[in-house]
């Protein structure tokens, strides 16, 4: 297309569709006038669906290329639905990214390009483990021996779990206990042991990573940190509830392991405090839920102001994964990016790709085709559809 083609694209329609994944992946279709139609993701939630809904509203007819002007008349647009965080902002990032799948096909090159070019070929991934069948160290155990023989390199395991020595037994209650409980003596050391189990599994072939969910007091914290510190880990995620900055800097500044946070934060300024106050050592934001691309590529480069590196949260269907991996394979400060659907045996399959797997060896191959450089397995797709949603649309 020539660049007055281009000039001239015109949104006509957007649309959803909602897949059954480990969570509801929300897929969305962005249609122009001229035929190109971009695909995006935005993260779960309820009423986001909804709220894509209304905010296309707010853009058809505008130009595909216009992508600020878009996202800035769905923030406005949407004000009284909680445009600066939340549902609304979620909604506009899968909108957002849909945009710019649109605009690369466009121009016939990949997202890469558009955010400055590629840094490296291949973006690393980390991979989810969870806990293994049971919360044991030999299960942990397990579990990293069957993920290391896989090819990955990078592990996160979750400890806020129950142990023999928790005043909760009831797995379904345990995530509910209060934060500001007394974490015994001998929870911290059976929580180490845990980890000394992975870590003494995976030698030093793998980065380790440990996630807490927001679930331990600033107290609890540190002295849980400082048991851990033994083990070289990558991080450790979201050691206390989110909500207070300066309690997050207080355990950082009183512990030598890193601290990552941010998946629950939205824009850049959702991200501005705790850079600032650089209250933790890595950012994980979550790009199909925090804003988008070129949101998630400005909280990249505040925090490259203070040499912190970026992990991006990630729980989405291949088209959210590979978005995003465009925009780490060209930021300076990328660190690794999560995979969080190992349990899905057909999360390659939702998308139609020259490779395959999506990613081998711990390591996602970046396409070279325009956009994203994927496109929908619409017959896996509609084996998989939560049953309330429609569809897409018919343009």
């Amino acid at each position: 297309m020539n660049g007055g083609e281009v000039r001239a694209m015109k949104i006509v329609n957007v649309g959803t569709a909602v897949v059954k994944g480990n969570f509801d992946w929300i897929l969305v279709k962005v249609y122009t006038d001229k035929g190109v139609v971009g695909i995006g993701e935005a993260y779960w939630g309820a009423g986001v669906v909804d709220l894509i809904h209304r905010a296309k509203q707010l853009i058809i007819g505008e130009d595909v290329t216009n992508i600020t002007k878009c996202v800035e008349r769905m923030i406005r647009g949407l004000s009284g639905e909680g445009s600066s965080s939340g549902t609304a902002v979620t909604a506009i990032s899968g909108i957002e990214i849909a945009l710019w799948d649109c605009v690369g096909k466009m121009l016939g090159v990949p997202l890469y390009v558009l955010f400055g070019g590629k840094i490296r070929d291949k973006v690393r991934m980390y991979i989810d483990c969870h806990a293994g069948d049971g919360y044991t160290p030999e299960s942990y155990r397990k579990k990293a021996r069957n993920v290391i023989e896989q090819g990955w390199t990078a592990l996160k395991f979750d400890i806020d779990v129950p142990t023999p020595y928790s005043e909760c037994q009831d797995e379904g209650e345990f995530w509910y206990i209060p934060y500001n409980r007394c974490l015994s003596s001998l929870e911290i050391e059976y929580i180490t042991s845990i980890v000394a189990a992975v870590r003494e599994e995976i030698g030093k072939v793998a980065d380790l990573a440990i996630d807490c969910h927001w679930k331990y007091s600033v107290k609890d914290a540190i002295k849980l940190l400082r048991a851990l510190s033994q083990f070289d880990l990558l991080w450790v995620e979201d050691p206390i509830p989110p909500e207070n900055i300066d309690a997050l800097l207080e355990v950082q500044k009183s512990v030598s392991v890193p601290i990552a946070t941010g998946e629950n934060l939205y824009r850049k300024h959702g991200y501005r405090e705790l850079i600032e106050k650089q209250a933790c050592r890595i950012v994980t934001p979550d790009i199909p839920k925090m804003g988008g691309l070129l949101e998630a590529r400005k909280v990249f480069d505040m925090a490259d102001t203070y040499y912190m590196p970026v992990a991006p949260h990630n729980v989405s269907s291949p088209v959210g994964t590979i978005a995003a991996a465009h925009l780490c394979a060209a930021m300076n400060n990328f660190l690794v990016m999560e995979f969080h659907a190992h349990d899905v045996d057909w999360w390659d399959d939702l998308i139609v790709t020259d490779a395959r797997p999506i990613i081998q060896e711990g390591y996602l191959h970046l396409p070279d085709k325009p956009g994203i450089g994927v496109e929908l397995n619409e017959e896996v797709l509609k084996t998989h559809l939560v049953e309330e949603r429609d569809f897409f649309i018919t343009v």
